[in-house]
């Protein structure tokens, strides 16, 4: 059966030690995140996870969901008793507004929260995280009567939430939705459509559920600008705040799916449906990306999430799983073979995921931190730099952390050999699952899109060149020290590539946007690669002077800086490569007629 344990260890070394959260103790939510209460969180978060949800993941993925003839649903054995007991312990309540009943602690918190739940049982987590999206939409564009009537028990998590987008025929292109919203007397919206892939789109686990709905009014534009976002609750809710009728919305059928079987993936049927308007009428599309932004940064988490725990798997494996002799030469006479950590080619697999991972957990960590500094830091100087950077970086925690997510999965499946491919080592529902998370909340061609078409651009690509500017200071100060200089050049090199291949986009996008489409994805791994690399140059300069004040525990920051190293010598490379990519452009890509691709 897999197995998980949290990496607490390491998301303290990031919070405490690379972040320093104690830093911002003076801003608002900061108050209490002194080194022993980020401790006491992460440890505490880690130990349910794998004592409550890991040992559901095998089952959940097994048994799945059932659909009955009233279109409700009931979810795996188990999955109830669990969110029962995560909203006994508050976990979800972590970084919500107190006024509404949360703890407001910051954000970069409950992403901790987020990936240890993710990575011990992904479907499970996609029931509560799915409902934060629609929080942050009620949040920012709901009135107060709506706040006050839904977002305490959302909050609480007796209710939970969803985000019904995609229809049959129209997924990323959202002006073709045809769900009407036709207005009723009382002020309230009649909603009649058919919604596709609406995860947790119904369920057992709570009384009520609350779907955030797109839906074009009468007379609407026929385009993104004739869209209106509305709250549909599954059970209406009086204004006492009690239960009412339940309302005509039901699960026609659950998707079949390649993985996360836990979690209802539901066709939802509206039929004239009681639904009340969020913000203004045809400005839903403003309010759907609030919700978007929030899911996309917990579905790069869940890129991680999933690697992390197929590398947890592999390395157990490794480590009993004996097969052939070292190269150099037996490395246990005594046994008939020696352990699969002695392959080369092996350990090539396992130091990648080691290097992918770490790196992308202080990547997300530090993304959460600067969600919590674009609302909270001191000044609004500092709020603009900050809301610019987790813009720009949003679409690569999702794209590229998805992307590198999901292969280090196969890479780890890779590691069992067979035995990978058997159903009961676990090692294939961590591919099904991760392979999701490149696709929903906007695919990760659609990611590499708003990265280059939007981002860059955005406030004369003001984002981008601090970007740029950090990632060179970083590199200049740690060219100073000889255990670092050799990543620090590495990252450097990778950060020019990165510039070169920004300023061939400028130069060769308007004259044909072909160019631009045809190189967005490398573009988009390229500052993946620079990101962690900047992660790296910060965690190796926290390791290092570690190690010079003569830290107690010394294989640790010593592993950081051989870790690093592996990162500079293994991943960085790859930069240049992919921007002579981008430099081919677009002619070959786009030359051969659509006949031409026929097979037969």
């Amino acid at each position: 059966m897999p197995v998980y344990k949290a990496p607490t260890r390491d998301t303290r070394f990031v919070l405490n030690e690379v972040l320093k959260l104690e830093q911002y103790a003076a801003l608002p939510s900061f108050e209490s995140t002194s080194a022993d209460m980020v401790d006491t969180i992460v440890e505490e978060s880690g130990k349910f996870v794998a004592e409550v949800l890991a040992p559901l993941n095998l089952s959940g993925d097994q048994q799945g969901c059932t659909r009955h003839a009233d279109g409700t649903v009931t979810t795996p054995a188990g999955f109830k008793q669990a969110l029962a007991l995560y909203r006994e312990a508050g976990w979800g309540t972590l970084a919500a507004p107190e006024e509404f009943g949360g703890q407001g602690m910051p954000h970069v918190l409950g992403f901790v929260v987020e990936e240890f739940v993710s990575s011990a049982n992904q479907a499970w987590g996609m029931y509560p995280g799915l409902t934060s999206g629609a929080i942050s939409a009620i949040l920012a564009k709901g009135s107060p009567e709506q706040q006050a009537k839904y977002l305490p028990k959302m909050i609480a998590g007796e209710w939970l939430g969803t985000m019904n987008l995609t229809e049959p025929h129209c997924g990323t292109d959202l002006g073709l939705i045809r769900t009407r919203a036709v207005p009723n007397a009382d002020g309230t919206y009649a909603i009649s459509g058919t919604k596709i892939f609406i995860s947790a789109g119904d369920h057992d686990l709570t009384e009520n559920i609350i779907h955030l709905v797109l839906a074009k009014t009468p007379g609407a534009p026929d385009s993104t600008k004739g869209i209106s976002l509305f709250i549909v609750p599954k059970v209406l809710v009086n204004d006492d705040g009690s239960l009412g009728a339940r309302n005509a919305v039901s699960c026609g059928s659950i998707e079949h799916k390649m993985g996360i079987h836990g979690n209802a993936t539901c066709v939802m049927n509206y039929d004239g449906a009681t639904g009340y308007m969020v913000g203004e009428e045809n400005k839903g599309l403003a309010a759907m990306f609030i919700m978007m932004n929030a899911a996309r940064l917990g579905v790069g988490i869940q890129g991680l999430s999933q690697a992390e725990a197929a590398y947890q798997n592999a390395v157990k494996y490794a480590q009993e799983r004996r097969q052939g002799r070292a190269l150099t030469g037996p490395a246990e006479p005594q046994e008939k073979a020696d352990t699969l950590f002695v392959h080369p080619d092996v350990r090539r697999m396992l130091m990648d995921a080691k290097a992918f991972t770490e790196g992308m957990r202080a990547f997300y960590l530090w993304g959460g931190l600067l969600v919590d500094l674009s609302h909270k830091a001191a000044t609004e100087e500092e709020r603009g730099l900050a809301d610019d950077m987790i813009s720009l970086l949003t679409p690569v925690l999702k794209g590229y952390g998805t992307d590198k997510g999901f292969e280090t999965c196969v890479q780890m499946q890779q590691v069992f050999g067979g035995h990978g491919y058997i159903e009961e080592w676990g090692m294939s529902q961590f591919v099904r699952d991760a392979r999701i998370a490149q696709i929903y909340e906007g695919t990760n061609g659609i990611q590499a899109m708003d990265l280059v078409g939007r981002k860059l651009a955005q406030n004369g690509g003001r984002a981008v060149q601090a970007f740029f500017a950090d990632v060179d200071a970083a590199c200049t100060a740690a060219k100073t020290r000889p255990e670092l200089a050799g990543l620090a050049a590495q990252v450097e090199k990778a950060n020019g590539e990165l510039k070169a291949a920004t300023m061939w986009f400028m130069q060769n996008g308007m004259t044909n946007p072909n160019n631009v489409g045809a190189g967005a994805h490398h573009y988009m791994h390229i500052m993946g690669i620079v990101a962690l690399g900047f992660m790296w140059l910060k965690m190796g300069t926290t390791a290092a002077d570690a190690l010079a004040a003569g830290a107690e525990d010394k294989a640790f920051y010593e592993t950081k800086l051989t870790t690093a190293r592996y990162y500079g010598e293994r991943f960085t490379p790859d930069a240049g490569a992919l921007r002579r990519k981008i430099e081919a452009g677009s002619e070959a890509l786009m030359a051969l007629p659509v006949e031409a691709f026929a097979t037969a």
